[in-house]
């Protein structure tokens, strides 16, 4: 097919042709007509030369959090039996918003080349890559044709996660994650519960001699197994309280409590506005889920939160909560937050204000949200980012009985 050039150049020629008619100026019309003969040329060239390239790309690695670097490698073969022309590679990032631009030069018979380029990980996003075009230009640039040399492929790009202090385990109405209720029984526990008898492959160490010699039997010291707390996130992502500016803040901040409560081993819940609810899990699969899904959320129409509340109010539901939300809910939105404290052990606010977002008129400011009694509120605003909110707020929030664990 004819480049932007070579229709210039083509349509030019005739127009240049019928005016030398038209003058009776033969020069003109030699020039045309030689200038139709180039891209004529041009065609057949594109047309007929032949290429056979086999085409590999490979992201290193293909799953990054915002700000880490990403890279793509690929890797050219010649399968023909004759020399590959000069040839040049496109690679569409984006849905074609930017393309990586590479030359590749003739490679011999079985011949291999590689190059590498980095990736745009400036903000989160599922983003396509490919596929991968292998371009022949004639040597003018009129005409080009074109052939896929690698599938398609994406490019995941976590939310900014920043490294705060995790959730505490809790007191409260949850069989699974209150530290007043009984658990399983295990070697590897940390307070002593019981003893029981010997058995083949246990180890020595734990041995409780003062009941062997009272026994006459091996006995074993039987110990309580650690807590595992349960941490749930609600993230408001509604048209109505966010701008694309805040979207960003609450979605790092919500990527960054899953991420702190998951390294404690709790058990991690989200639960957000566009209708996702993850349930209760702690492996390693089940946090890459979310936080791809945090990867492409974006802003949703809704109403209230009042149904996603009613869902937390459910049984079931208990351990930690942390609500992300703006300065921009409304006060029934709030009402109802604060209903919760009685069915969970640790009600938390993440609230942006509109300081963090948005700039205020000269000589002005923007005066905190109220807000009711509902527990722990993290207030991020212009100059207190959203790690100095949270862990001031888990510090000021520490009661009897909750044990903050701290960063590595």
């Amino acid at each position: 097919m004819l480049t932007r050039r070579g229709w210039l150049l083509a349509g030019g020629s005739i127009v240049l042709s019928i005016a030398g008619r038209l003058l009776g100026v033969v020069a003109l019309v030699a020039a045309a007509t030689a200038a139709l003969a180039l891209v004529a040329g041009a065609l057949l060239y594109v047309r007929f030369t032949r290429f056979q390239l086999e085409a590999a790309r490979e992201l290193r690695p293909p799953r990054v959090h915002a700000g880490t670097a990403s890279r793509v490698e690929l890797t050219v073969r010649n399968k023909a039996f004759r020399r590959s022309p000069v040839l040049a590679a496109r690679d569409p990032f984006d849905g074609g918003r930017r393309w990586a631009r590479l030359l590749l030069a003739p490679l011999g018979p079985g011949e291999t080349a590689r190059a590498a380029y980095r990736l745009p990980t400036d903000r989160r996003g599922v983003f396509d890559l490919g596929p991968l075009q292998l371009e022949l230009s004639d040597p003018f640039g009129l005409a080009r044709t074109s052939s896929d040399g690698a599938p398609a492929t994406k490019l995941t790009v976590y939310p900014h996660i920043d490294d705060i202090d995790a959730m505490p385990l809790t007191r409260g109405n949850d069989p699974h994650a209150g530290a007043d209720h009984p658990t399983a029984l295990s070697q590897s526990g940390e307070d002593f519960y019981a003893l029981r008898d010997y058995q083949e492959g246990d180890d020595l160490r734990r041995v409780h001699w003062g009941a062997t010699a009272k026994l006459d039997e091996i006995m074993i010291r039987q110990d309580e197994m650690p807590w595992q707390g349960r941490a749930t996130v609600l993230l408001d992502v509604r048209k109505g309280v966010h701008t694309p500016e805040s979207l960003e803040i609450a979605v790092s901040a919500a990527a960054s409590i899953v991420s702190a409560c998951w390294k404690r081993r709790s058990l991690v819940r989200l639960l957000a506005t566009d209708g996702v609810d993850s349930g209760y899990a702690a492996g390693h699969a089940h946090v890459e889920a979310l936080l791809e899904h945090l990867a492409g959320v974006g802003l949703e129409r809704g109403g209230h939160l009042a149904p996603f509340l009613a869902r937390l109010r459910r049984a079931g539901s208990g351990g930690a909560l942390a609500v992300v939300t703006t300065a921009a809910v409304s006060n029934d939105d709030l009402d109802g937050i604060a209903r919760l404290r009685g069915r969970f052990g640790l009600l938390s606010l993440v609230l942006i204000e509109r300081s963090a977002f948005e700039r205020a008129p000269a000589g002005q400011r923007f005066a905190p949200r109220p807000v009711p009694p509902l527990g722990m509120v993290a207030r991020i605003g212009a100059g207190r980012p959203f790690p100095m909110a949270w862990n001031a707020a888990l510090e000021s929030s520490a009661l009897p009985g909750r044990h903050l664990v701290r960063r590595a």
